[in-house]
């Protein structure tokens, strides 16, 4: 009997060790930063300048910065949980040609960019690319957020603070918690998490439509999350879904000119040129 006490004492002994480590490292394991700071010329994009963005704290946050065409709105794109600027440059490149402003903003520790990246610190950092935008001259009607993957929390919180012409989700999560739920499932990761990123409490205060993209075969976000924020957008809204598409490939079945498309059709379509709130309802689409 000893000897079952023993082992199940070494056994949660071990248990709080892990889930202890966990606790301390989790911003660890949510972020995956690639630190490298590339040239938009060095990653093959012509005229795109870096734009350093200085936050109120101190940290210097690195963007990419590229005007639009006459008439067309631009992008403020807030990007994933891993890798660089770099790594996303054809995305910037395949709406760039369509004739989209751009600014790409790389979070902290990512591509240049210093400070750490936290839940807060990354709302604070796209509310500032926000601002920098509208101070530039873009109209807020004629900006769209463009959220991917750990980004669609950010820009939900973003829409939700500050006036847009429009929402772009990419691979969204209801909450990062329960993300981390299906990914460790044998850690008590609800009351421990910091950075929750809720976005299914969130969703219910932006005002502007709202385009949500999923893959169905989304083996790190599954797409029953995508749904699950679709049914609580309270406006205009659309949900897209590639029956083929994982987590980061939507773009190789069309999700460009699906994003192209709806943006351009919810501009024109606001009254004024201004993308509004025209009432609740929407269309699911496969």
């Amino acid at each position: 009997m000893s000897m079952l006490a023993n082992l199940a004492g070494m056994g949660l002994a071990l248990y709080v060790l892990v889930a202890g480590a966990a606790w301390l490292g989790q911003r660890y394991l949510m972020y995956v930063p690639n630190p490298t700071r590339v040239s938009p010329a060095a990653a093959g994009l012509a005229g795109v300048e870096e734009q350093v963005l200085a936050a109120p704290d101190g940290a210097r946050l690195v963007a990419w910065r590229a005007q639009a065409a006459p008439g067309k709105p631009t992008i403020l794109y807030l990007h994933g949980n891993a890798g660089n600027l770099a790594g996303r440059a054809d995305r910037f490149q395949r709406y760039q040609r369509r004739g989209f402003g751009l600014m790409m903003l790389s979070w902290r520790s990512y591509g240049g960019s210093t400070g750490r990246p936290t839940e807060s610190n990354n709302i604070a950092d796209a509310i500032l690319a926000f601002d920098v935008l509208v101070a530039s001259g873009v109209k807020p009607e004629e900006l769209v957020v463009y959220g991917e993957s750990l980004g669609s929390g950010v820009a939900i919180q973003l829409a939700g603070k500050r006036p847009v012409g429009a929402v772009v989700l990419d691979a969204p999560y209801t909450s990062i918690v329960d993300v981390a739920v299906l990914s460790y499932p044998y850690l008590p990761v609800r009351p421990l998490l910091l950075d929750r990123y809720e976005s299914d409490r969130h969703i219910g205060k932006v005002n502007a439509p709202v385009l949500i993209l999923h893959g169905e075969r989304d083996s790190v976000i599954p797409v029953r999350m995508g749904r699950a924020l679709y049914e609580l957008v309270q406006g205009e809204k659309k949900l897209v879904l590639f029956p083929e598409g994982g987590h980061v490939d939507l773009d190789s079945y069309g999700a460009v000119d699906v994003v192209t498309r709806w943006i351009t059709e919810t501009l024109e379509r606001a009254p004024g040129g201004r993308a509004g709130n025209p009432g609740a309802g929407g269309t699911a689409a496969r």
